[in-house]
């Protein structure tokens, strides 16, 4: 059955929690107490979801046993996974042995994702924050690594080892959702399509996370022409807005986060191009700065308003799927 704006799953982000416990050792090895600790403010938020953010604690890397831990500990919280979500492990790292070792750590994910009931794992090209912009106020101030454009070669390489993660998903009957983030070859609607189009899996498609690149302090094209091209893609969607301005007397632009509501990308007309593409997939809501969580509730219930008035009757059609 079709989600209704009250049950369509909407994960909360763990992008504000770090990786280290409060005693100083690594969440990782941490006792399931301290894994309840976090996504019990998960839950008194009002989330029913979570989407498993590998910055804080790697399924994949969880023997049998400890993920056996982190499932009670979700269920005896009342959370479903939104998704597994891989950051900064590209499997085109120029390192061969990084990439080769993203690439099984990748596979161990969606292992682990099948393990723990999810549906979804998200990943991408990102690579991990440059010296530069982790002294930044804000990453995105400062460039970070890019994947080489006209490059054959390293092109092929994604579409090969992305397609056995994708094959890996589906064996397990999960959707792989490659997450769009600048200066990747996940980086522009049409490169982006280009590679879901090349791996050529149903079960492969798109997270447009439209917040990676409107932030960017450099021109950017508007909201809508970076989400239309992908549309009928779509299976995973990380959601969060940045307020953003441009002074033409010094050629400056400024960005910071913002509530979903608030900032440069219109959500509710977003939410209307999706659901009319034939979107039925999770939804993350993630926030940078501040309580991230507290606003990640905020924006979780904008978007059940924002469902609940857009959504069609149950008997109308949702969508075409793609090409």
């Amino acid at each position: 059955m079709p989600h209704t704006a009250e049950d369509w799953p909407i994960g909360a982000a763990l992008l504000q929690f770090p990786g280290s416990s409060p005693e100083g050792g690594s969440v990782q090895d941490a006792p399931a107490s301290t894994w309840a600790a976090v996504l019990g403010e998960v839950a008194a938020e009002g989330f029913d979801h979570v989407d498993l953010t590998d910055s804080w604690l790697r399924p994949g890397d969880l023997s049998a046993s400890r993920r056996e831990e982190l499932a009670h500990t979700l269920k005896s919280l009342e959370l479903g996974i939104s998704a597994v979500s891989v950051t900064r492990r590209s499997v085109i790292d120029p390192d061969p042995a990084v990439a080769e070792d993203n690439l099984a750590y990748l596979l161990r994910t969606v292992d682990a994702a099948a393990d723990l009931g999810a549906t979804v794992v998200c990943a991408g090209l990102h690579r991990p924050l440059t010296p530069a912009q982790r002294d930044a106020l804000w990453f995105w101030h400062e460039p970070g690594a890019a994947d080489p454009e006209g490059d054959e070669r390293t092109w092929a390489l994604a579409v090969e080892r992305l397609r056995a993660v994708g094959e890996r998903a589906a064996h397990h009957g999960l959707r792989l959702s490659l997450e769009m983030y600048e200066d990747t070859y996940l980086g522009t609607p049409e490169s982006a399509v280009r590679l879901v189009r090349d791996i050529g899996l149903p079960d492969v498609g798109l997270n447009p996370d439209l917040g990676n690149l409107v932030r960017l302090h450099r021109p950017v094209r508007p909201w809508e022409e970076l989400l239309r091209p992908v549309l009928p893609y779509v299976d995973y969607w990380h959601v969060k807005n940045y307020h953003r301005d441009f002074d033409p007397a010094t050629g400056a632009y400024f960005t910071v986060p913002a509530p979903l509501e608030g900032g440069v990308i219109d959500y509710r007309r977003a939410v209307e191009l999706v659901l009319r593409a034939g979107f039925e997939g999770p939804i993350c809501t993630e926030h940078y700065g501040g309580d991230g969580l507290g606003v990640s509730a905020r924006n979780r219930d904008y978007l059940r308003r924002l469902l609940a008035a857009k959504l069609p009757p149950a008997d109308a059609s949702r969508g075409e799927g793609r090409p």
